[in-house]
């Protein structure tokens, strides 16, 4: 009985391995990084018009969403996002389950990070696609959205508290894709041999660039909501949009918004490259 429970334990990993190295998977994958790379294009863009004294742009996944409804084939294009969000929601499903690729996509802190990483998108998914439907789910505020959740979270017990631990995580893990982005640690993604020396150059600038900037965001979004926890006060969180317009009301003025936003659309141009030469 044991050694019949082994055999099917053992065909039903080779199965799942089987799915995940498919074509479909493949195409699911990079459909999902096209996507991920045609938002932030469009949220780096918003960022920049806020940057030259447009404040009625909304420069979240929110405000990139209303911006292609308006365009010629708005919606074909909001629902291909959406199908781009699912894919590599489960492409990133399947690393979870069976590992990634990689000398060191089994190890759990691998398959825990394809887990996080599907959850996520899940959510982008479906915010994108309900909005594609006809909801407006989608195009709510980030900065709403932040702080209705901080609210509903600290009315929990011990919820202040969970509130800065996610701010926390959320700051450090802006930090750490801002410094794996310096560090070039993408590269052992791509598939360098299909690239051309010009291309590497321009895929490195890119990454760096546009990574840095996606971490300082990510990590400026963790500050706040760490701050609107030691306040008690869920307003002081922000979504993207708000922690954008923060970076205008440094010393630097909005010229530090202006690099930032650059450095997005560079990151969405990153991941156009990932979708043509990552490694799925």
């Amino acid at each position: 009985m044991k050694a019949l429970s082994k055999a099917r334990r053992r065909t039903a990993r080779r199965a799942a391995r089987k799915v995940a190295d498919s074509t479909v998977m493949e195409a699911a994958a990079r459909w999902g990084f096209a996507a991920r790379g045609v938002v932030y294009l469009l949220v780096g863009t918003l960022a920049w018009q806020v940057a030259l004294g447009d404040a009625q742009q909304q420069a979240d996944r929110g405000g990139a969403l209303h911006q292609l409804s308006g365009g010629p084939f708005g919606a074909t294009v909001i629902w291909a996002l959406g199908a781009g969000f699912a894919g590599m929601a489960v492409w990133r499903l399947s690393e979870a389950a069976v590992g990634a690729s990689g000398h060191d996509g089994r190890k759990v802190t691998k398959r825990l990070q394809a887990a996080a990483r599907c959850l996520v998108y899940s959510s982008i998914a479906v915010s994108v696609l309900a909005y594609a439907s006809g909801r407006r789910d989608g195009s709510e505020s980030s900065d709403r959205t932040s702080q209705d959740l901080t609210a509903r979270v600290m009315e929990l017990p011990g919820g202040r508290w969970a509130v800065a631990c996610a701010g926390a995580g959320l700051a450090v893990g802006g930090a750490w894709i801002a410094v794996r982005a310096l560090r070039r640690k993408f590269r052992k993604h791509l598939d360098l041999s299909g690239m051309r020396r010009r291309a590497r150059r321009a895929v490195d600038v890119l990454g760096v660039v546009g990574g840095t900037s996606r971490g300082a965001v990510f990590a400026g979004a963790g500050v706040f909501a760490v701050r609107a926890a030691l306040a008690y006060d869920p307003d002081r969180a922000k979504g993207v949009d708000d922690t954008l317009r923060s970076f205008a009301h440094t010393p630097a003025g909005p010229w530090l918004l202006a690099a930032v936003a650059a450095g997005l659309v560079l990151f969405g141009a990153f991941s156009l490259a990932l979708a043509r030469w990552r490694t799925v």
